[in-house]
């Protein structure tokens, strides 16, 4: 996906009704060793990283249960869409764990300090409504009967981002993760290089044309 320059916008959803990921199977787990346990969650942390690098926005639709990598699995994307009656939380020190995918790290960048201090030490599982209030999704949504209401709201959102110039939109999501870790000062000169990035696209030339035009721009991804 991160080389293949059509794809514009990747969305995550589950091909299981009224589960969108119910992290780590603990009978699996309890087979293993400690030293198998380090070794396993050490490649789940590495694959979120490699979600949350992927070059185009990620959107997960959460239509049903993402609980403790599960919700990892949700953090690690870029935007997030649940069904109201979705049930997400980082469940792990119910368990005797603690969120070892990103979870202690991507959940207060997403609501705040004591917010998830809240989340991870109680357990706590919420809905949909209540992920939303608390800014963890970007939209909740009643859901059908078909049981993919958050997937169809994924795809609206997909489709208002696909006609944006599609360079743009990835030094823009490069912009804010890499500003996001440094100072403001910083950040102001990593938007400086990504801008400077976009300025020679054939695409920057596309939609000036596309406004002196009065027409809809026709972006390429060059």
């Amino acid at each position: 996906l991160r080389f293949d320059e059509k794809v514009r916008v990747v969305v995550f959803k589950s091909e299981v009704k009224g589960v969108f990921c119910a992290g780590a199977d603990l009978k699996e787990r309890a087979k293993m060793d400690d030293a198998e346990v380090g070794h396993f969650v050490k490649r789940l942390r590495n694959l979120m990283d490699e979600i949350a690098a992927l070059p185009v926005p990620t959107i997960a639709a959460i239509d049903g249960y993402a609980l403790g990598g599960g919700l990892e699995l949700a953090l690690a994307c870029d935007l997030r869409v649940a069904a109201s009656s979705a049930k997400m939380g980082l469940i792990e020190t119910t368990r005797g764990l603690l969120p070892g995918a990103g979870g202690t790290q991507r959940l207060p960048r997403c609501v705040g300090i004591g917010l998830a201090k809240e989340l991870i030490f109680t357990g706590r599982q919420i809905d949909g409504h209540q992920a939303f209030s608390m800014g963890l999704v970007n939209h909740a949504v009643p859901q059908n009967n078909e049981g993919d209401a958050a997937y169809q709201r994924a795809l609206t959102l997909a489709k208002e981002i696909l006609p944006q110039a599609p360079f743009a939109v990835k030094m823009g999501k490069l912009a804010i993760n890499r500003g996001m870790e440094v100072d403001i000062a910083s950040g102001m000169a990593i938007e400086g290089m990504c801008y400077a990035q976009n300025i020679p696209t054939r695409d920057r030339q596309e939609g000036m044309a596309a406004f002196r035009e009065k027409r809809p721009p026709q972006f390429i991804g060059k």
